[in-house]
């Protein structure tokens, strides 16, 4: 069967693309591999009307609102490689089969690259987390920390003291500028130059670091601007065109969400230099109504 759009990764995003087409009566294939980058969160925060919820939970409702309408289908497995143009798609499965589509969605999102600092990896989602604006109000009060891993941390620890005390850890890869110094001081924000070296605590919870020269300093949670990359080579081999971002690479689309290369959209994190579950329900919602336009010659 040709479908008229392949939408790869099950993801908010690709969810949220799913949507429209799917009620346009268009014959939809989601392929989804089933490790959304939200995995590691026990709950969604800031998502309006579903605070709180945890994120399979939302990604399950989903699913099963889109499976309502006949011309939905879920395939769950990896897709290992994509090519084609225009009306004429492929994609490859890990299982050794083949599917066809008219246009594709990537909502492939992105892969954390955590800094090597011991017990981070444990406690990522929890005790070290990304988001003040997803997680923030659930640790607030207390003291915090903030990961200098690259430019605009500071900015970044500015924004955090609204949850709670904040100490910015430069860990010597750089440091603040007077009027920068003056802004943090003013903010009551500790800059702290020697490195962090573990982090200690009952994981994934996390309730002090040490430092390298051995102090012990309390937090209740690192921010962390983790790097990151494309989850999937798929942008890649199609030939999609990126932009570099304050964190990684993300791909260049336009308002409809297309990529570089005719036909192909995309949706996520893997598009955007800010994350949030909100707005990739967001990008997906477009992504869905530019493929359905562009099935129709718009």
């Amino acid at each position: 069967m040709l479908h008229d759009v392949i939408i790869i990764g099950g993801g908010f995003a690709g969810l949220a693309a799913a949507m429209p087409l799917t009620r346009a009566r268009r014959r939809v294939l989601l392929i989804d591999a089933g490790q959304p980058r939200n995995r590691f969160a026990a709950h969604s925060h800031g998502f309006l009307g579903q605070d709180g919820v945890a994120p399979a939970d939302i990604q399950a409702r989903g699913m099963a609102e889109l499976s309502a309408y006949p011309t939905f289908t879920l395939v769950r497995g990896e897709v290992v490689g994509a090519a084609g143009t225009l009306d004429a798609f492929a994609v490859a499965l890990a299982d050794g089969s083949t599917l066809e589509g008219r246009r594709l969605i990537l909502a492939t999102g992105v892969r954390d690259e955590l800094p090597a600092i011991p017990g981070m990896k444990e406690r990522w989602g929890v005790g070290a987390l990304h988001c003040p604006y997803c997680h923030g109000y659930e640790v607030a009060g207390r003291p915090l920390g903030v990961l200098g891993t690259q430019a605009g941390s500071d900015m970044k620890a500015l924004l955090v003291s609204d949850w709670g005390p904040v100490t910015l850890f430069t860990q010597d890869a750089f440091l603040p500028g007077a009027e920068m110094m003056v802004r943090l001081t003013e903010r009551g924000i500790t800059v702290e130059r020697v490195p962090i070296m573990e982090m200690l605590g009952e994981a994934p919870s996390l309730s002090a670091v040490r430092l390298a020269d051995g102090r012990v300093l309390p937090l209740a949670a690192l921010f962390v601007g983790p790097r990151t990359h494309m989850a999937s080579p798929l942008a890649l081999q199609l030939g999609c065109a990126f932009e570099e971002g304050h964190s990684g690479p993300y791909l260049r689309i336009n308002e409809g969400k297309e990529t570089s290369v005719p036909g192909i959209f995309a949706a996520g994190d893997a598009t955007m230099q800010m994350h949030s579950a909100t707005l990739s329900v967001a990008s997906g919602m477009l992504a869905g109504v530019g493929a359905h336009r562009s099935l129709l010659g718009f």
